[in-house]
Formats: C-alpha cells, structure tokens, sequence
C-alpha cells in the first residue's frame, strides 16, 4: 500500500493493517494462504517519488497495490499497475469516467451520489439552493447537481470558498435569503465553516444544511443541536448494524496506544472504513482464483515492463465479487462500485439519527418524514405570513401599536387560540406583493405567500388561502377551518320604473296582439255564422201574424258589440238562438274566462309586487352575454379555478376575462366591489367574503349559488411538523363550536350589519298609486274625448240633412245650418228639458206611399191600397207599408212647436 506521509499512522493506514490482520485470522477466507504488506509513504504531491515507490513494490512481487488517497498520486499509480497487469484497489473518489481495465474503486461512484442528493433536495422540495464547494475539481464533482431535473425548476447559486473566505460566503449567501445549502468543503476545515454559521446566527430552524462528506457524524455539533437548525447527511457505514458493531469493537482492541482508528463513540471514518472493505475484496477476490486456478507469483518490474500473466485472472475475479463489508453491500462493474447503501441522517436535540436510506434504483426512502422540521417540545417564535383583508385580518384603527397587536380579524383570534393550545409563539408579516400566490406559466415561478413558504422565509400563512392541488403539490396545508365555494357578487337589482300603462303588464305584447285578433276573428265568425244559420232569422214584429218579413240581430256592427261586450265582462242585449251561434259565444265565453281570470291574477302581482330587473341569474347567464363585465382577483386561486377549470361554461368565462380590455381582473377586493357598486360588472369571489360584504352593503347581492367547493387552510412549508399539530387543534376547535363563534363574531355582528327590507316586502303588499294604475284613467279619457267628438260629428251630421227641406215629409220653412244647430243645442242643453220630442220623417226614394220595398226574391200578399199608409224603416233597414191601425201604435203622438202630431 501506498500511503501520503501525512497520512502515517493515520486511521486509513491502520484499518489496512487491521485487514490484513483479521484476513489471515480468518480461516474461512485464504485458509492456506497469508497476506503480507508492504506499506510505503510518499510526500504529496510528489509523483516522481510515488512512481519510484510504486516500482519498488512491483520488484518486491506484491499482487496487487493499495492507494494512494490523492488524485494525482494515485493517477500515476494506476499508469504503472496497468502496464504491468496489476490490480490497482482504491478507496478514494475518482472523478474520471474513464474505464480503467487494472482498477477496483471500493468509493461509490459520484454520479451515483449526486443522484443522492439530488433526491433529497427533490423531497425537501428545494427550489432555491446554494452549492459552496472548496477544492478547484468542486465544480465537476457535483456538476449533476447545477442541472437540474427536467421536471423541477431549481435556482442554484454557485459559491467557492475557502477558510478565509467562509464568513462572506455565508453572509452573501444570507443577504439572497437563501436557506438552503449544499456543502463540499475539506473535512479538515469544517469546523472553521461550523463556527461561521455561528457567527452569522445562520443556525435556526429557517436553514437546512446537506453536507456531501461521510463522517457528519465525526464533527462536533454540540452547539448547532437545540437551536433546530437542519443538518442532513449521508453515511455510508451503518454503525448501527450488529456486524458492523462487532467488527468496530475488534478494531478498537487492535488500535495501537497513542492511535486510532474510531472516535470515543466508535465511529469509523469513510476512509478507513473503505480502505477495509478493499483489503477483504482483494482477498476475497483471490481466495476465488486459487479455488480454479494455481497462483502464479508476481516476478515482474518496472525496468522490463513485461505484465504479469496472472494479474488478467485476478482483476477479474475481484472484479466478480458480491459481498457485505463495513460499508454495506458491495458490488462492481467495469471496477465501478455500483451497489451500496447509504443512510441519511438527520440532526435533531439529542444527536444525529438515521431518518431514511438510499441506494442506486431504489432512491430515497423517508422513514422519519417529521425529523426534518420537528421544532420539539420548547416554545419558538414562528414567522406568520399574512394578507390584510376584511375580515381575516384588518389593521386595527389606533395608529400607535405595535407588534401583532396592530392586526384583528378573525384570522388573528383563530392564530391566538391555535397558538395557545400547540405551544409557539408568533410574529406576524405581510407578504410583500400582497398576493396569495400562483403559478406563473410564462416564467415557471410561484408568486406571493407560496413563494415565501417554498423559500423558508415564513413557517406559517393565515387568511383567505384556498386549498388546491397546485399549492398542496409545493407546499403544505392544514385540515380546512372554513369550508366554502366560489359565487357572483353583482349590484342589488334596481326596481322596476313605474309605466302609466303598468296595468298591460300581466300579459306580454304579443298576447295583447293575440287577443286582439280573436276578437276580430270571433266577431267576424259571429256575423257569419248567424248569415247562415236559418235560426238566426225571426219576424221582429210576432203579433203580426201577416208579415211575412225576417231579421237577423247580428249584424256586424251588432257581432262586434256582443264580442267586445262578453269581453268585458258586461253582457248585451243580443242573444245567440242557433245552436252555431251559442257554440261560438260559448267557446268564446270560455275564452274570455281563462284570459280575463289569468289577468286579474297576474296583475295583483305586477301591481302591488315591487319587481326587480335581474339581468343575470347564474353563471351561464354571465358567460352567455357580453354586456356586463365580470373579473376576479388576480394572482388568487379563484383566477386559477377559470384557468384550469375544463367545464366549457368556465372555459369560456376564462377566454372572456383573459382578454377583455380594460382588464377585468383586480389586485384587491375593495377595487373589485368598487367596480361592482359602479355598475355593469359582476365580481366572482370566494362565498364567504361575499357574505361577509353583502351583510354589511344592501346594495350588494349575492348571485345564484356556488360554482365550486373548497376550503379554507392554514399554510406551512412542505413537511412542516406544524402541519398535523395546528389541524388537531383546528379540529378541537371546531367540535367546541369555537370556530363557528369566531365567524358569528366577525360576519354577524348586529352593529356593522345593514337593514333589509325585504320582510316587511313579503307580509305587506305595496299600496297602489297613480303610477301603477294611471294607464286606466288615461284609457278613460280617452275613450270619453272619442265618445264626445263622434256625438259632436254626429251633431253635425244630423243638424247638415235636418236644413235639407226637399227631404222632409213635412215641408217646413228652410232654416240656415247656424239656426239649425242653435235649435238643436238649445234643446240638447236644457237641464229640465222633455225626455220625447217630435221625429223628423224623411222622405226615401225607396220609401214612396202605396208601395212596398221587398227584398229580391221575398214575395208579399196583397194588401188593399189606402192613402193612410205610411212608410216605416225596419229594424235592418228594410223599408216596409204598415196599414193604418198600427201606425199609431208605432208613432205615438210626438209634440215639437214646428211640426204637426202625428
């Protein structure tokens, strides 16, 4: 073996004696065979004198050589063994890739490690890393580590320090806020590096310390223990192994006086530990050769440079062996060690423990998830992140608090009462970008209280946080304290704007327009109807048994008044007798029933009812129109609700708000229910904030019901201990109905509450006023001003013929139109005046004395001629002669100054 002189005597040197020892004890292993040494030692850095050690060992006939630990020694030890076909054993990294066909390594392979600890930092969930490495080759060694995995977006910051450099490394490294630490220094130098993060206070909880060296376990860490600050690290001795523990206990009774090899704790060093297991390969390796093969010895050297015939067969027996040594399992390919097993170890109050394992193909196996974080039993102070918003969390009005008494709400009562029953005190902060947090798709990062969480600079968040699968996938949750969903705050309806013709609002236009046309359509029926119908023709005068004429009473003037008149309800003197006739006043009787009851309904509603004007209804209604704005608060988890959501109705919503301009999406909740109150817009929220609002304004409402449902939780960083502590007393919490006492307290409380009106609506009905029936008054009027202006025009009409002299039966003198309607109206006027007054007869060119107007196609008797006769219309018109005795009966004796009785 070829040891560096600062190595003499070292725990290296004394476990290959100690091999050598207990090898040739063995009689399971080289039963006839014993190994000698031959240790040589080289100044470092000294490639020459190594090589000409190395050759004098070839001379001596060794069969295989050990060392030496440095890289550059051992590279020119490895020229000279190849050459010459001896197996080269090593117990050191190598960080060549080169495949070397004389080489064993007993040192796991550093890609192999950094997979490691890369897994670990993949389940710490470490997205903000510092790498300090101390050697010049630091770089290559833990190259995998810069890159990061494909899927985890990592931000590494690469230091090199030395002794004299450690304390401004570090101190940077605190003024980025980075929390987190990849350490590959010397091992002689770590407690230099130990005593700066002392002296910066770099030692609580917030730090988490991954140290790349196998011997954490050798360092003194007395002063880092109850301060909770995260030291991990690999071993690659299980010290615990019963085996191990045997071997270890021998080892301590070989150790010379004055030397050792393990620690007052009996902790073997890596390099010792390796530098065994490499002895027992070699022999194990060999005891295999001479089971097949006669062993030839080695008679080479470096002057003839002729290899050894039998050293092809040896490396590659060492090269085949399966074993269980000081360092776990072992195994080669290629003179690569491909299988181990390393033990993570964790830092906690009373000493370094074992918390996982990791092995190539298996990965990381966490047996002691909460050892990463548990704070123990003592009080801390943790760091509670938070959001101001009404009412989680509220500034109180006196301006000269301090600390968290300038905050109330009820998320800092929930804190209290958390606080006190799992033991920890507490400092509150405000995010400083006032967002809740969320995924940035463009640049890969988290945004506010998750990002805050992810970097370790706060352990706890309260408020207004949603729980939701992207959160939960970086960072922890608490069982929910408040379940909720998300729901549309919009303005209060207005009320409806009283119309003069309020009363047509029972029935839609087009009904009005419907009705309209069956009344014509009935009317017309009815005229038809009883044209046909023989039973709707009667003698108008049944006492005389002689006439022989007919009338029908449904003429269509008469039709149109017996419609409008069941209609409304009032009758007529006009009685259906066929039975065509009552069919078609009776269906519309019916009709007239349905449509007159239905409106009397209806209009006690519309009237006496206020109504409101509610353009939208629920969520579809919103995403089906244009009109009305709707937004959400950005960076929240109802924007990431939309985002996400893959329900078409939310899909679209998304599209609408992600590019309406001006941007519908607002940094609180005071501008959103701003823009609410300003009108046209319509603000998605989460349920319980929109109550807490619309109790306190009346001119808010809440539309439709939920669109999701989630919960409310408290936030730590990913594996806190907190988490599973604070939900236990969240769940307490709400079985003493403490939690629902907070709420009333806070939402509920009769003193910031507004007064509706809105039961005093239900149980009294409106009185009605002139702006709700007007329209009637208005028809009223109306119908009078058209009633007066045809008597008017009729008026007129009559006063125009009564000055035409040539028509009268009775010739009179001629009188002017003037005089003619001055007669008229004074007669009209008089308050007192007769109720009969002489007729005026006209003459008719059809109504000559002595003859008869028939209708074509009616034939009459006979009568006899008489000059007493008189014409007489019919009640349809009809001219007819009535014979003398029944003119008196139908025109009874009729006084007027100007006229003769008749």
């Amino acid at each position: 073996a070829i040891f560096t002189e600062d190595q003499k005597d070292s725990s290296a040197e004394l476990a290959f004696k100690y091999a050598v020892y207990r090898i040739n004890k063995d009689r399971h292993i080289l039963p006839r065979t014993t190994l000698v040494y031959d240790i040589q030692h080289v100044p470092r850095d000294d490639s020459f004198h190594a090589s000409k050690k190395a050759c004098q060992l070839v001379n001596f006939g060794v069969q295989a050589v050990f060392g030496p630990s440095d890289p550059l020694l051992g590279a020119h030890i490895h020229s000279i063994c190849d050459a010459l076909d001896i197996p080269h054993l090593e117990a050191r990294l190598d960080l060549d890739a080169d495949y070397k066909e004389f080489s064993i390594n007993l040192h796991p392979a550093q890609p192999l490690l950094n997979s490691a600890f890369q897994d670990v930092m993949a389940f710490l969930n470490w997205t903000k890393v510092a790498i300090v490495y101390e050697e010049d080759y630091g770089l290559i060694k833990l190259r995998e580590l810069v890159r990061a995995p494909g899927n985890r977006d990592v931000e590494v910051h690469l230091r090199q320090a030395d002794p004299d450099s450690y304390r401004a490394v570090l101190k940077e490294i605190k003024s980025k806020d980075i929390h987190n630490m990849v350490v590959d220094t010397n091992p002689y130098h770590m407690h230099l590096f130990l005593r700066g993060i002392l002296q910066l206070q770099m030692n609580d909880y917030k730090y988490h310390y991954l140290f790349t060296t196998f011997d954490i376990e050798t360092f003194d860490l007395e002063d880092f223990k109850y301060n909770f600050v995260n030291m991990t690290a690999f071993r690659v001795v299980d010290a615990e192994n019963v085996g191990v523990r045997e071997i270890l206990k021998d080892m301590e009774r070989f150790q010379p006086v004055g030397h050792s090899i393990l620690n007052k704790s009996l902790i073997i060093q890596a390099e010792p530990a390796l530098m065994f297991d490499s002895v027992h390969v070699f022999a194990v390796g060999l005891q295999m050769l001479e089971q097949s093969h006669t062993l030839r010895l080695s008679n080479v050297s470096c002057e003839e440079e002729l290899p050894w015939d039998g050293g092809l067969s040896l490396i590659n027996y060492i090269n085949s062996v399966e074993m269980r040594g000081l360092t776990g399992p072992i195994e080669f390919k290629e003179g690569r060690r491909i299988q181990f097993k390393l033990d993570l170890l964790k830092l906690k109050q009373h000493a370094l423990v074992k918390v996982g394992e990791w092995s190539p193909g298996a990965g990381v196996n966490v047996t002691d998830r909460s050892a990463f974080f548990d704070p123990g039993t003592m009080n801390v102070t943790l760091v509670v992140i938070t959001i101001p918003e009404t009412p989680y969390v509220m500034h109180r009005a006196q301006g000269n608090l301090t600390g968290n008494a300038r905050y109330e709400g009820f998320c800092i009562d929930l804190l209290k009462e958390i606080a006190a029953m799992v033991g920890f005190e507490y400092h509150i902060e405000l995010v400083p970008d006032g967002k809740y947090g969320v995924y940035d798709l463009e640049s890969g990062e988290w945004n506010g209280i998750v990002r805050q969480l992810m970097d370790k600079k706060a352990d706890l968040a309260v408020g207004s946080m949603t729980i939701n699968y992207a959160r939960e996938s970086v960072i922890d949750f608490t069982k929910p304290f408040m379940n909720l969903g998300i729901s549309i705050l919009f303005k209060v309806p207005t009320s409806q704007p009283t119309r003069l013709f309020s009363f047509m609002n029972p029935l839609a236009v087009d009904i009005w327009l419907y009705v309209l046309a069956a009344y014509v359509l009935v009317s017309i029926t009815m005229f038809v109807v009883a044209r046909f119908s023989p039973y709707e023709w009667h003698n108008p005068h049944p006492c005389d048994v002689d006439n022989h004429l007919v009338e029908n009473q449904f003429s269509l003037a008469n039709s149109f008044w017996f419609t409008i008149g069941t209609l409304m309800q009032q009758g007529s003197d006009l009685n259906p007798k066929a039975t065509s006739t009552r069919i078609v006043g009776g269906i519309w009787w019916f009709f007239t029933l349905i449509i007159i009851s239905s409106y009397t309904a209806n209009l006690a509603a519309f009237l006496t009812v206020e109504r409101m004007i509610t353009p939208i209804e629920n969520a579809e209604d919103l995403a089906g129109q244009t009109e009305i704005s709707y937004g959400t608060l950005e960076s929240g988890s109802t924007m990431t609700f939309f985002r996400d959501s893959m329900i078409e109705t939310y899909k679209k919503m998304w599209r609408f708000m992600e590019n309406k301009k001006p941007s519908v999406f607002v940094p609180t909740y005071e501008e959103g229910i701003q823009r609410v109150l300003e009108g046209n817009y319509a603000f998605l929220m989460e349920s319980t904030m929109l109550d807490y609002i619309v109790q306190r304004d009346c001119n808010l409402t809440q539309i439709g019901g939920l669109l999701d449902s989630k919960g409310y939780g408290i936030a730590t960083p990913m594996g806190s201990p907190w988490r599973d502590k604070i939900s236990l007393a969240i769940l307490e919490l709400q079985e003493r109905g403490e939690i629902q006492m907070l709420y009333d307290k806070w939402w509920k409380n009769p003193g910031d509450t507004c007064t509706r009106n809105e039961k005093g609506k239900e149980s009294k009905a409106n009185a009605l006023g002139v702006d709700n029936i007007g329209g009637v008054f208005v028809v009223l009027l109306c119908g009078l001003a058209v009633a007066v202006i045809v008597a008017i025009f009729e008026f007129c009409y009559n006063s125009k013929r009564n000055t035409q002299a040539e028509l009268r039966a009775i010739p009179v003198p001629h009188q002017s139109l003037c005089a003619e309607m001055t007669e008229e109206l004074c007669f009209a006027l008089k308050c007192r005046g007769s109720r009969q007054r002489p007729a005026l007869k006209r003459q008719c060119s059809k109504c000559i004395p002595g003859t008869t107007y028939v209708p074509a196609g009616l034939e009459l008797p006979p009568h006899p001629p008489s000059n007493g006769l008189h014409s007489q219309r019919g009640s349809l018109g009809v001219p007819m002669e009535l014979p003398p005795h029944l003119q008196h009966h139908l025109h009874p004796p009729m006084v007027h100054p100007d006229y003769d009785s008749t």
